[in-house]
């Protein structure tokens, strides 16, 4: 799971950053794949999430969302969303959006947050998001410089 988020936030979210911003931006996650004890532990503490979902294909992980923690405002927070490249497009990021939001939906109103990369607003936009502020600076791991775009999705 560490190595399909770190090949996917690499690729897709910070490919325009220089090499060094962008190691400093993967975290613990620019170590995926290492042997090392400290390494794997630092990988698995930036993972948790009340929720953490993954889809496979030919038994590898290709879909990991994690989510499930309410903000200070009781709504739902959608942490993040990585499919592998070679699988967009196939309805792996729609189906673990739409078992996020079943698993969490409560017979009240409901309402759903996250922080998109600007790279993923379409994706969340055809799953029903929709902007809720204008884009914002934010950081990645204590680096700062990566833009996000906060967006919701109320369903009742």
């Amino acid at each position: 799971m560490g190595i399909l988020i770190a090949r996917t936030y690499g690729e897709f979210n910070l490919a325009e950053m220089p090499t060094d911003k962008r190691t400093a931006m993967l975290g613990p996650f620019a170590f995926a794949g290492s042997p090392m004890r400290d390494h794997q532990r630092a990988i698995a503490s930036a993972i948790p999430a009340p929720s953490v979902w993954v889809a496979e294909y030919e038994n590898e992980i290709v879909g990991v969302l994690r989510g499930g923690r309410t903000d200070h405002r009781g709504r739902t927070v959608l942490s993040s969303l990585f499919v592998a490249g070679q699988h967009h497009r196939r309805g792996i990021g729609r189906a673990l959006v739409a078992r996020f939001e079943s698993e969490y939906r409560a017979p009240r109103l409901m309402v759903f947050t996250l922080a998109s990369t600007l790279h993923a607003v379409p994706f969340y936009l055809g799953v029903g998001y929709k902007r809720s502020t204008g884009a914002r600076s934010g950081s990645s791991f204590g680096e700062p410089g990566l833009m996000y775009q906060p967006m919701k999705k109320v369903l009742s």
